[in-house]
């Protein structure tokens, strides 16, 4: 790119949007434009845009004389297919015909098990999350000029789900060796390496048209990464979960505490991020027996991990800051 381009941003309020939006602002070739459906702090070296992710019509408005659109819209599945149909369909009716670089996951590839790498077939089988996000990368496959990243587990600091939720898990001992429902393997990749990967694909000239996959190299089994992380927050050992204690968690005690956490969400009461909840998703996921190959990504975007110590160092340390 040319310096000082106009980079949109869809999904400027969410973890990996503002970390995108820090990095742009800090570039000498980006004027970074926040676009979210809601109110925003003003961007440093740059401006804020309110706009639907599902108004085509708005968003070619939004889209005028960018070259770059980094679509990190999140929210349920109708969400996820909309907002992709209508950014690609803006992007692709404006002049500047600009760069989109479209924010799938892992979950697109569904029950694929093993070791995958790109070509693999996107079964999107594993619920309406899976099916939204296979759903919104066949809509990409037929755009012009788009970058598809298929991460797995974002982690870092502000990382409400896969940061900050986890650790509270592990510190109040409610998660910890599954056993054989933690044998699946963590594909981690920290948010640095995220953002990384997103400026690349905005200035490397034959990046449009390809997907990544986006994880950091040997990634650990999910029982692995609990206690690596619970030492990283000086709560280990982790503790062991029997079949039957797990059952207790996801049957009686899980659903009770979701029903606290939803009504002092509703009442505001700031308790609220005190209550860690074990989700059923969640053990689904540390089943699942899927090995994401990044070597492509490593190779034409010259990704440099960030290693799991490093990173599980500086997600506790924010941990521990923010409580």
């Amino acid at each position: 790119m040319n310096l000082r381009q106009r980079v949109v941003v869809l999904g400027a309020n969410g973890f990996v949007g503002r970390r995108v939006l820090a990095a742009l602002a800090a570039a000498d070739w980006a004027i970074p434009i926040a676009a979210g459906h809601r109110a925003a702090a003003p961007v440093a070296g740059g401006e804020y845009i309110q706009v639907d992710a599902t108004d085509e019509a708005a968003l070619r408005r939004a889209f005028a004389g960018a070259a770059g659109v980094v679509n990190c819209v999140s929210g349920d599945a109708r969400t996820i297919v909309e907002s992709s149909r209508a950014v690609l369909g803006a992007a692709a009716a404006t002049a500047a015909a600009p760069r989109v670089v479209h924010m799938s996951s892992i979950a697109a590839y569904g029950s694929v098990s093993g070791v995958v790498d790109e070509s693999a077939p996107l079964l999107g089988d594993l619920g309406p999350y899976s099916a939204a996000k296979a759903e919104a990368e066949s809509l990409a496959a037929q755009a012009q000029n788009t970058v598809v990243f298929r991460p797995g587990i974002i982690y870092g600091p502000h990382s409400t789900r896969w940061s900050d939720e986890l650790a509270r898990l592990l510190v109040a001992r409610r998660i910890g060796d599954l056993g054989n429902n933690g044998g699946g393997y963590c594909n981690l990749v920290h948010v640095d390496d995220v953002v990384a990967a997103i400026i690349s694909a905005l200035r490397l000239p034959g990046t449009a048209g390809q997907a990544f996959n986006l994880a950091a190299p040997q990634p650990p089994t999910w029982n692995e990464y609990f206690a690596r992380y619970a030492a990283a927050l000086g709560a280990a050992p982790v503790r062991s979960m029997s079949q039957l204690r797990l059952g207790l968690e996801l049957a009686a005690v899980a659903p009770a505490l979701r029903i606290v956490e939803l009504s002092a969400r509703m009442l505001r009461l700031s308790q609220v991020n005190a209550i860690p909840v074990l989700r059923p998703s969640l053990i689904k996921l540390c089943r699942h027996a899927i090995i994401l190959d990044s070597q492509k990504a490593t190779r034409i975007l010259e990704l440099r991990w960030t290693p799991l110590e490093q990173g599980l160092k500086s997600t506790a340390a924010w941990f521990a800051a923010s409580r």
